[in-house]
């Protein structure tokens, strides 16, 4: 705007010096030259005319700038509030990742103990199993004729118990995780062996109790991380653990587990339910007979009410006859019956049912 308005006063200047050097450079003469006179008119003209135009140019000027002003002041302020309302998002986040840090602590703090981290282990895998099966299926705690107490005994349907056992093997598999040279590592793993064998070789020797408890037992790691780097590293603990009849599952595992139990106690329920079927189908099929017996007997019924029936029915023929013939001999016109009509002496009397 201030170039415009610059430009626009340079061009006046420009007229009125102009106007000036004309004036300046014409003879002086005592009388007014007209033309001269004239010339200064338009060149005044002009300028007023100049001047009005500047001034309506400036306002639109000042008002654009002022729009412009306003429209920057608005986009400003929606910025700050953009900006305000970001800000507002991080400060949460920075608190749920101060809460989240918190936690963290507290779950490093409870897993650095080892009964600690046994309960959270017990803890999630009893959470596992109440969240699937019913409440008769399965008892924590439980203790079997040997005065043991696995973390779980899941009941099977006509069969032995399931036994269950959590355990965490976190501070070997940690060394191992954070070993810095070979020596290191080696000596990780070797207490990784260590401590898992022995868990395997408990649960072996405890739960697996011919006739009380299945011929096979679970040990459950509660940790995908942990489970996946013993899966990965250590193939020869899962070889034993197999051949001890132990088998090491995942907090995954544990639910397809689960699952199949579920599926073992529907397929006794159907079969509960089929043996009731057969019985049922028996005492219908009793029933049918017995109706089958009594509509027989019914038929015969019917077929003596139907042969009595035709009898009374002959009678009532006969009867009807008989009265025709009686009627016939009472009114046959004459007071006294005819001799024609009278049985002679080789003639007999009717008798009745004839």
């Amino acid at each position: 705007m201030s170039e415009t308005v610059l430009v626009i006063i340079c061009l006046l200047g420009g007229l009125a010096a102009g106007a000036l050097i004309v004036l300046l450079a014409r003879p002086r003469s005592s009388a007014a030259d007209p033309a001269a006179v004239e010339g200064l008119a338009q060149i005044n003209a002009r300028i007023d005319a100049m001047g009005s135009w500047l001034h309506k140019t400036q306002g639109q000027l000042q008002q654009t700038m002022n729009e412009r002003l306003d429209a920057a002041t608005a986009r400003t302020s929606d910025y700050l509030q953009q900006l305000h309302a970001r800000l507002a998002v991080i400060d949460s986040a920075q608190k749920n990742i101060t809460e989240l840090a918190s936690q963290v602590t507290t779950l490093q703090q409870v897993l650095g103990n080892k009964q600690s981290r046994g309960a959270f282990g017990q803890g999630q895998m009893e959470a596992i199993i109440k969240d699937r099966l019913p409440k008769d299926c399965y008892d924590f705690q439980a203790t079997l004729s040997n005065r043991a107490r696995p973390d779980c005994c899941i009941y099977l349907p006509g069969a032995p118990s399931l036994v269950i056992d959590a355990k965490f093997p976190l501070e070997a598999v940690t060394a191992f995780r954070e070993a810095k040279n070979e020596e290191e590592k080696r000596l990780a793993m070797a207490r990784v062996r260590q401590d898992v064998a022995k868990h395997v070789a408990d649960i072996a020797e405890k739960y697996l109790i011919p006739g009380e408890t299945q011929d096979m037992a679970l040990m459950f790691v509660p940790s995908e991380s942990i489970y996946c780097d013993l899966y990965d590293g250590f193939d020869d603990i899962f070889q034993k653990a197999y051949r001890a009849k132990v088998t090491i599952v995942s907090p995954s595992l544990l639910m397809l587990a689960v699952q199949v139990i579920q599926q073992i106690r529907k397929d006794a329920r159907m079969r509960e339910a089929a043996d009731r079927i057969l019985a049922e189908v028996a005492i219908l099929i009793d029933d049918v007979q017995r109706l089958k017996d009594r509509v027989e007997n019914l038929d015969r019924h019917f077929g003596q009410a139907g042969k009595d029936i035709e009898q009374i029915v002959t009678s009532a023929e006969k009867i009807l006859s008989r009265g025709e013939k009686i009627q016939h001999v009472e009114f046959d016109g004459e007071d006294q019956p005819s001799a024609d009509i009278l049985p002679g002496p080789g003639q007999r009397k009717l008798e009745a049912g004839e």
